[in-house]
Formats: C-alpha cells, structure tokens, sequence
C-alpha cells in the first residue's frame, strides 16, 4: 500500500537514479553487519535514491564487502514496482561484470566514471555527462546522517539498525509531502 502511494508521488518520472554506500561507525563492540574498515569496526548503508533525492531502496551491511557485490542485494530491496532504467555510481562502480550482469538480467544501464588505473576504457563522455546529477544521492545521506540513530550505530541487532534507517526514510518522505524540504 504505502509502496504504491510513493509510486504514485514520484510518478514515472524518474527515469536515472544514483547509487552509493556510507560507513557508520558502531559505538558498541560485536553484533551482526559490522565489519572492520580503516578507522575500525562498521556498517555499510546501500541506498538508492530517484531523481529528487528520495530513497527508492535502503539496505545495511558489514562494512567490509565491496559495493559492487551489493548493488544487486540494494536493487532488490527497492521500494516500487519498477526498477530504474539508469544507475549512477561513483568509480567503485566501474566494473565490467557488474555493468553486464544489470544490463542482462535487469534492463539497467550503469553509468559510473573509469577508473584512473582501467586499461579499456568503456565509458565516453556523453553518458558520464548525468553523472552531474549525483549530487543527489549525497545529499540523501546528508539528510540521513542528520539523525542521531543513524550516524552512529547503538543497536546490537542488524534489524533493529535497518529499522531506524527505514523510519529516517519515513521522515524524509514525510517531509516531502509536507512541503518541509
């Protein structure tokens, strides 16, 4: 039901959308989706948002594993029907197999910048040219990491975690009916 209404609010006119991660840091030792990183132990959130920035599909894990094994578990996770034709990424994206795999089996064009060390490059301009728009995406997670819960996990309980991320979305759509952003 509420998947229908964001459908019918954000209408058929997103046509690409972005993708991208950010790492929480967990207060508490241990628990389920935390794996270690560079500054220590962490959770990864994968999240998708349309063309105004809204999330189309959330989804949390350790923060270890690379994104690009994790585009297809976050696409899964989407809120609407329809998937999106386009997918915008940042350069952890620039992979073949994963460029291949979306195109096949789910119809979608990724579009993420080579690179410095790629030897082929596979990307022209004219596409990287809506890679502009990902600004987006990274504003999505600054309205997210506004909110205490999520910038920092407490939560022993992956689900616990992915439900305060969901009810952050909640709010941000709330807001968007609202007229408050």
């Amino acid at each position: 039901m509420i998947a229908v209404e964001i459908e019918d609010f954000c209408g058929s006119g997103w046509l690409s959308t972005g993708v991208h991660r950010r790492h929480v840091r967990e207060r508490q030792k241990g628990g389920p989706c935390v794996g270690k990183t560079k500054r220590g132990r962490g959770t990864k959130i994968m999240a998708i948002a349309d063309g105004s920035g809204l999330p189309l599909a959330v989804c949390i894990e350790s923060a270890s594993p690379h994104e690009v094994t994790l585009v297809e578990r976050t696409l899964d996770t989407c809120f609407l029907a329809q998937l999106p034709k386009c997918l915008i990424g940042d350069k952890a994206y620039d992979s073949d197999a994963l460029d291949a795999r979306l195109a096949k089996e789910r119809g979608i064009e990724l579009i993420a910048p080579n690179r410095s060390n790629r030897k082929r490059f596979t990307q022209d301009l004219r596409p990287l040219r809506r890679y502009k728009r990902r600004w987006k995406v990274e504003r999505l997670f600054a309205w997210l990491q506004s909110f205490r819960r999520i910038l920092v996990r407490h939560e022993r309980h992956a689900r616990n975690f992915l439900s305060f991320v969901h009810l952050g979305c909640i709010v941000l759509f709330l807001r968007r009916l609202l007229g408050g952003l």
